[in-house]
């Protein structure tokens, strides 16, 4: 039997992993909701869209500008207030990544759609210098804070754990994004649509697809899911700035490639396991190794299964 000491001991080792556990997985539900964006353009199209974590970091602006002008703080607006705002701002936030996301496809890949593969990548690279200079321009250099608007209660007032009502929210949004875009993916006529351009897109249109119309839609979608991340990321973070978006895009291409990228349940599966990675790391390693970590275990899975944790082996086409 363990002495008080040691029983002490090991409880709060124990409770310190469940916190960090706990930390992880909300963190990595948020990984997982810009992760969907990536896996979603990329099961389409092939192409990895470097620009969409500087999209979400444009959205996280738009959401403290609209913060701003609804004149929004946490002692001096209502609940209600507070409330119709958070829905006023994701259909907002949403929109807005989205036109953005369609235009960038318009605009800048559809031209390359038949171009060497290397071509659409030095695009999407440089279109996310384009909106990381833009949100330099709209907010400055400095961090800013996000008010507190989104009440965090404590679920467990009685414990030495901490789960708050924003973790409770994130993981259920999250949740509940994965569920409806899964089955919306298998079961509706666009769905099936999306399906068929990922597998042919040549044989798709000769089905009578408008493979063009698929595409789009397919960078609607991602814009919009980048938006409700940005809305998500400010209430439960609260800081922002202009460069943010290349240290998330990567977690959550990370999370989409260790999760097998195209894979709606694996980019969230991927999202989850780099938050517990990140924060089970920075709770026994030391905060500055939690990145080499990460994408060390990532180099190890892929070795022994390049095609991601959910991934399908696929033979290559010659």
């Amino acid at each position: 039997m363990l002495s008080p000491l040691l029983a002490s001991e090991s409880l709060s080792g124990w409770l310190l992993f469940v916190q960090q556990c706990i930390n992880g997985l909300t963190f990595g539900a948020l990984v997982a909701l810009v992760a969907l964006g990536y896996t979603m353009v990329y099961g389409i199209i092939g192409l990895i869209n470097f620009a969409h974590g500087d999209l979400f970091m444009l959205g996280s602006m738009l959401v403290l500008s609209l913060i701003g002008l609804f004149g929004l703080s946490p002692s001096g607006s209502s609940g209600l207030a507070i409330a119709a705002a958070i829905l006023a701002m994701l259909p907002l936030a949403a929109v807005f990544c989205a036109v953005l996301n369609l235009a960038v496809d318009r605009i800048v890949y559809k031209p390359l759609r038949n171009a060497p593969k290397l071509a659409p990548l030095v695009s999407a690279i440089g279109v996310s210098f384009v909106f990381q200079n833009f949100g330099l321009l709209w907010k400055g250099a400095a961090d800013q804070r996000v008010p507190g608007i989104f009440p965090k209660v404590d679920l467990l007032p009685d414990s030495p754990l901490e789960f708050t009502t924003a973790d409770l929210a994130l993981v259920l949004i999250v949740a509940a994004i994965m569920t409806v875009l899964a089955l919306w993916v298998k079961f509706t006529i666009l769905g099936k649509s999306m399906r068929a351009t990922a597998q042919d897109p040549v044989a798709a249109q000769l089905m009578g697809i408008n493979v063009e119309r698929v595409i789009g839609t397919t960078f609607v979608i991602g814009g919009a899911l980048a938006g409700c991340a940005s809305v998500i990321y400010c209430l439960y973070i609260g800081t922002i700035r202009y460069d943010m978006g290349y240290i998330n895009g990567l977690y959550a291409f990370t999370a989409a490639v260790l999760g097998g990228i195209g894979n709606i349940p694996g980019a969230v599966l991927g999202g989850l396991v780099i938050g517990l990675i990140r924060s089970l790391a920075t709770g026994y390693v030391g905060d500055e190794w939690k990145d080499a970590i990460i994408f060390g275990l990532l180099i190890v899975i892929l070795v022994f299964r390049p095609s991601g944790l959910l991934g399908e082996r696929v033979r290559e086409k010659v």
